[in-house]
């Protein structure tokens, strides 16, 4: 379609909407209240799709049959399916005429089943007129249609998905003055995850409606609040002050693995009248578990403090499943107070990962309005922890072994590591093993009939000396996971050497020292091992123990101690490692090799006025702490300066170009008795000079938009005084990859004024740097302009071409910047263009492009693209340009 086509075709909509607009109630019935739009995996691509609506019952415009739009381009005509065959107010004879709750409110259900071609995302919706008369918070209600959708997602990764079950229907009233309360009831068949949001009320086209506002917004005098609840769905209007019917629409996303796979809309209505009643009270509780095998028994009571009878009802999925449902005496009823107990038999079927949920209601049968209270009582089914476990060691690896699991439906086990007791007890309702107890995951089996593991380390074998603590939970395939089992310990027998010690005595290139010891083996099993025994020593350089070479050999058990010379400590470590030999005449053979054991090696880098310390070592027992020693340049000897548990230190208030040295020394331990406790270890001494390598401090930067010059006025903080004295020059950038550098300004300018060449919209920040050439544009304080920062292209619906020099031409309203281009067509009444023009200033006068004669008053249309760039904070080199289309009506007059 060519852009007068395209034009013409916008200025025949604008028209119909003008003519709509006068045409009213003639155009539409009345009688949509509510609805929404759920659907059901059947197999495979097909779903059964349902709408659910409520209507004004009375209303003639009933529907014995609502059109859907599945989403893929395809629509279906859904009839009716509850309620008994017979006439709607009308007069015409439906199959299913639906259900009247209420006097005047009818739950209609319109069912269908379709397949899909491939899996995708898919929009189902549906656009019904009408909305009722006289809705508060939506202009011309009665010619507003009911628009409603759902979020599809087909994805073979996830596997089938069923929509939110809304449970509760949306039809209460309330009163001026009490808050009112709504909760749609949503249970996720699948045990997804739900969250709840508010969204504006859509209509013709699934836009959004003009002039929709929340209902609280309504009295702007008293506007109140109007929340949900994001993880409950409750929602709460505090407190309507004006009589009327409101509506509004919220959604129910779904999501699973932390991903969104759909959503579905209610679009619902309340309608509050004055009344002089108080709801009930509800008491129950607002959370609770109860562990899978067990039965939950949940008190639940009410008062009215009227003494009005109250109606006591629940819902909620405990009561839909197909295994051993919750039960619950309903309705149950009485004067002034009411109470009843849920009893839910669990079983192990129904632990899953999110909690269910029971809503509780309580209703009087006060007047003119039945009052209600609405609470949420959130149930997580949790599994039994695993029974009985054990730990036996068995050379360098653990046996884990555990009682048969009771809940068959788990998947597997967990099994968590940590090195000595944390002392961890599950709390109330907890389950897994939270991070801060100091356990690793280390292993997860497939296997729920497998009750025993075998810890080998991943093959590199555990510890001798290291008393090792476990914990085993089961899980589940939507990732539940069981309480977790009590802490149970073990230490594998000492019947190898343990390395005590690699300490440097000594820091040369060529000369160094390294003092090494280990602890003998004290449980050696003399019928396996008879003995006499070798240890061999092994180094190798740095922290890789794969290359290794022989340094020494001892033929006694007592021989512990050797002192490794002639190495360079200076520049690297030294990892050691002790293979122990059986040395039985005639059935010599290695029993195993020690885990590698490293000298403490640090590292230094320099900065301004300060030198960062880093620590590295790879030991098999626990460094705890580490001194930081530096030498005194007076003395000459190494004082202690600071102790740390982290593998870092920063020593700071320096002098720059000045030589520090350090050294550290480690204390750790094994943890276990029967081991020389503390373990004290040195690293090499190492030397470092502090320099001034720090950028200066990102100054904070202001931007004020002047729309009538389109220019940019940019002021910066003067950081000279409060950051770096040093400062050389300021930088000034818009954001880009790379970034574009705008000026260079000396250390006394703080401010500029800059005109863009395109548009205003942009990110910017200023970089300081000093006398030394510092500078860092990565870490920068930006602000940012947008094309909304002034006035938008807009046109005025009048002018006088007269020539009496006032309002002469059609020009755009002043002050608009960031407009490429437009497209502009002026229409008389017959549709031909009588104006267009591609200059953002327009300037007509009035004439006809056609004849150039004056144009008669009266009545034009255009239709105006404006061409804007937005730009974009990635790169302001490539320009984004958008289209905003303009149409309205333009008088002439003379």
């Amino acid at each position: 379609m060519n852009a007068e086509k395209t034009a013409l075709y916008k200025l025949k909509y604008l028209l119909l909407t003008l003519a709509m607009s006068f045409a009213g109630s003639e155009l539409y019935a009345t009688h949509q209240r509510a609805g929404e739009i759920t659907y059901r995996h059947i197999s495979g691509l097909t779903y059964e799709v349902t709408i659910t609506t409520y209507t004004f019952a009375p209303s003639a415009a009933d529907r014995c049959e609502l059109t859907i739009n599945w989403g893929d381009g395809q629509s279906s005509v859904l009839s009716r399916t509850n309620g008994p065959s017979g006439q709607t107010p009308a007069g015409i004879f439906c199959e299913h005429t639906g259900e009247n709750i209420t006097l005047d409110i009818r739950l209609n259900i319109y069912t269908g089943v379709h397949t899909y071609a491939a899996p995708s995302t898919y929009r189902i919706w549906l656009e019904d007129p009408n909305r009722n008369l006289g809705i508060q918070n939506i202009p011309n209600s009665v010619d507003v249609p009911l628009y409603i959708e759902t979020l599809l997602v087909i994805n073979p990764f996830l596997g089938g998905n069923n929509s939110p079950v809304l449970l509760l229907p949306p039809i209460d009233n309330g009163c001026v003055g009490i808050p009112y309360l709504h909760n749609p009831g949503a249970y996720d068949p699948d045990g997804d995850s739900l969250s709840y949001r508010l969204v504006n009320c859509k209509g013709a086209g699934g836009l959004d409606i003009p002039g929709f506002k929340l209902p609280n917004e309504v009295d702007t005098q008293n506007p109140g609040t109007f929340t949900i609840d994001p993880v409950t769905g409750d929602i709460t209007w505090a407190n309507p002050t004006r009589q009327g019917e409101y509506n509004f629409a919220f959604l129910i996303e779904e999501w699973r693995n932390g991903v969104k796979i759909g959503y579905v809309t209610r679009d619902m209505q309340v309608n509050i009248v004055a009344c002089n009643n108080n709801p009930p009270v509800l008491e129950v509780l607002t959370d609770t578990c109860v562990i899978a095998g067990d039965t939950l028994r949940l008190y639940v009571r009410a008062t009215d403090q009227d003494n009005d009878r109250i109606t006591l009802t629940a819902d909620g999925g405990p009561f839909r499943l197909p295994v051993s449902p919750a039960i619950f005496n309903q309705p149950e009823d009485s004067i002034g107070k009411v109470s009843e107990t849920v009893v839910w038999p669990t079983v192990c079927a129904h632990v899953r990962n999110q909690p269910y949920q029971i809503f509780f209601k309580a209703q009087d049968n006060g007047t003119p309005v039945k009052l209600f209270d609405l609470k949420t009582t959130n149930i997580l089914v949790i599994a039994p922890p695993v029974l009985n476990p054990q730990a036996v060691p068995l050379g360098n690896s653990m046996v884990l072994n555990w009682e048969q699991y009771t809940c068959k439906d788990a998947e597997g086990f967990r099994i968590y590591r940590r090195t000595g007791s944390s002392g961890f007890i599950p709390g109330t309702c907890q389950t897994g093993v939270p991070p801060e107890t100091g356990y690793r995951l280390i292993a997860q089996t497939n296997d729920i009939n497998n009750t025993s593991y075998i810890d080998d380390n991943e093959g590199l074998g555990l510890v001798r000396g290291v008393t090792y603590c476990y914990i085993i939970t089961s899980w589940f395939e939507d990732g539940a996971e069981s309480i977790a089992s009590e802490e149970f310990c073990a230490s594998l027998k000492k019947d190898m050497p343990v390395i005590t010690n690699v300490s440097i005595n000594l820091t040369s290139e060529q000369n160094g020292q390294v003092y090494t010891a280990w602890s003998k083996p004290t449980e050696l099993d003399l019928l396996q091992t008879p003995g006499p025994f070798i240890y061999r020593l092994f180094r190798s350089a740095g922290f890789n123990n794969t290359v290794k070479q022989q340094i020494a050999e001892f033929t006694s058990l007592n021989d512990t101690i050797f002192t490794d010379s002639g190495i360079n400590t200076r520049d690297t470590a030294w990892t050691y490692t002790i293979e122990f030999i059986n040395d039985t005449p005639g059935n010599r053979f290695t029993i195993g090799f020690t885990p590698p054991a490293s000298s403490v090696f640090i590292r230094t880098v320099p900065s301004d006025r300060q030198v960062t310390i880093s620590i590295n070592a790879n030991v098999p027992w626990l460094n705890q702490w580490y001194t930081i020693y530096r030498k005194n340049s007076t003395t000459g000897v190494f004082d202690s300066i600071a102790q740390t548990n982290r593998t870092a230190y920063t020593d700071t208030a320096l002098v720059n170009e000045q030589e520090y040295c350090y050294r550290v020394r480690s204390t750790g331990t094994y943890g276990t008795p029967g081991y020389i406790d503390p373990l004290i270890n040195f690293s090499q001494e190492h030397c470092d000079i502090p320099i001034d390598n720090v950028a200066p401090c990102p100054p904070l930067l202001l931007v004020e938009v002047e729309c009538d010059l389109r220019e940019l006025r940019f002021r910066w903080e003067d950081i000279s005084q409060t950051c770096a004295p040093d400062i050389s020059q300021y930088f000034l950038y818009q954001t880009g990859n790379p970034h574009i550098l705008i000026g260079t300004f000396p250390p006394s300018v703080t401010s500029f004024n800059y005109i863009p060449s395109s548009t205003i919209a942009g990110c910017f920040f200023v970089a300081a740097s000093d006398l030394n050439g510092n500078i860092d544009t990565t870490a920068y304080s930006q602000v940012c302009t947008s094309i909304d920062d002034c006035p938008r292209y807009r046109l005025p619906n009048v002018f006088t071409p007269n020539s009496d020099g006032y309002n002469d031409l059609l020009v755009p309203f002043p002050g608009y910047t960031s407009v490429e281009r437009i497209d502009l067509k002026i229409f008389n009444r017959w549709g031909v263009v009588v104006f267009e023009t591609n200059d953002p200033a327009i300037r007509w006068d009035g004439k006809d492009k056609n004849t150039n004669k004056p144009c008669s008053e009266g009545v034009y249309y255009y239709v105006c693209d404006v061409y804007e760039v937005v730009g974009t904070p990635e790169n302001p080199e490539d320009r984004i340009i958008e289209k905003r289309t303009l149409t309205n009506s333009l008088h002439l007059l003379r």
